[in-house]
């Protein structure tokens, strides 16, 4: 067997590799997740588990690069001469494969704070006690507390939906009312569609991605914990402002004659204020005027705002005439 294309990794695989891989498909071929797929889950789990049993150990893993899976077992490589060896040879190294579904157990155990319930056909949270003992204990549980469950149900990842806002409602704060259909369980088991609105409270300084979450508003699994529902905030672009960071960026175009001679440009900020910008500089293209605390809310700072960053476009004239042209050059004095 090709312990590495089993386990699906190159030779070079690390022993993080090795575990992230061999959690990823033990957990998927794991007899008690496929009833249906019978022997041919059977073996694929326990090739899974001797994979990883002999490539995660350094001296096991060395006899099997070197001899390949025959020198594992003792005997001596393809093409060798005799069944015998030197004492650094294979005939030497004997490796018998573990009981994969104990190995498996122990992997879990030590590795996280989950073990594999066979009756409940699904990980459970647990305490990292012996891996060995950990079946037979819950089972011994069970009979002495028949009603109770010794373990808690599985909490599945949350259903996540994007909640569009504007630069206006996310700077300000709103209220924001969301219409959801959601998997209900019935108190007979069955599942039925239910419908509710909530009502997500934005808050003022809030950004894209950030989340809200309420508790057990998603999905109800059969075998589960209700799922969570939580909302992403993203944004809608802005006609005006952009959001950089705590700052907000405004483009501005000016004409050539405003850029030299000075202006007064009139901004409604995100509040519906009317914000009165003097322009008294020579401006050139790119040209910047900030104006501090005038930008994004800082949530950690209370009180505190980043800055509005006024960022300047001069257009030019397309034609000019012979007399503008001549003032021009009477006025700049050349």
């Amino acid at each position: 067997m090709d312990y590495y294309n089993i386990l699906k990794v190159n030779r070079n695989a690390t022993l993080e590799d090795l575990k992230k891989s061999y959690r990823r498909l033990a957990r998927t071929w794991h007899p008690d997740k496929n009833p249906t797929a019978g022997a041919e889950a059977e073996a694929k789990f326990k090739q899974i588990t001797e994979a990883y049993e002999v490539l995660s150990d350094p001296e096991k893993r060395a006899v099997y690069d070197q001899y390949g899976e025959e020198g594992l077992k003792g005997m001596p490589p393809p093409g060798s001469y005799s069944r015998t060896s030197t004492a650094a040879g294979p005939s030497n190294f004997r490796y018998n494969p573990s009981d994969p579904d104990d190995f498996f157990n122990e992997f879990m155990a030590s590795n996280k704070p989950y073990t594999f319930d066979q009756d409940r056909r699904r990980f459970q949270p647990t305490h990292r006690t012996s891996a060995r003992n950990s079946r037979s204990e819950a089972s011994s549980s069970s009979q002495k507390e028949p009603n109770t469950s010794a373990r808690q149900l599985e909490k599945p990842p949350p259903v996540e939906k994007t909640l569009m806002c504007s630069l206006e409602e996310l700077y300000n704060g709103t209220k924001k009312k969301m219409k959801i259909t959601r998997n209900v369980a019935k108190p007979d088991g069955k599942l039925e569609v239910e419908t509710e609105v909530l009502q997500v409270e934005v808050l003022p300084g809030w950004k894209r991605g950030t989340k809200v979450t309420f508790d057990n508003k998603g999905d109800t699994l059969h075998g589960y914990l209700s799922q969570d529902l939580t909302f992403v905030i993203d944004v809608k672009p802005h006609d005006t402002y952009t959001l950089e960071g705590n700052n907000l960026l405004v483009s501005q175009e000016i004409g050539l004659v405003d850029a030299l001679a000075g202006t007064t440009i009139d901004l409604k900020t995100l509040d519906g204020r009317s914000l009165p910008v003097s322009v008294d500089e020579v401006v050139r293209p790119g040209h910047e005027i900030v104006i501090e605390n005038e930008g994004w809310t800082i949530r950690k700072e209370p009180g505190k705002k980043g800055s509005l960053r006024i960022r300047f476009d001069v257009t030019f004239p397309t034609r000019l005439s012979s007399s503008q042209r001549a003032a021009i050059r009477r006025i700049m004095g050349s």
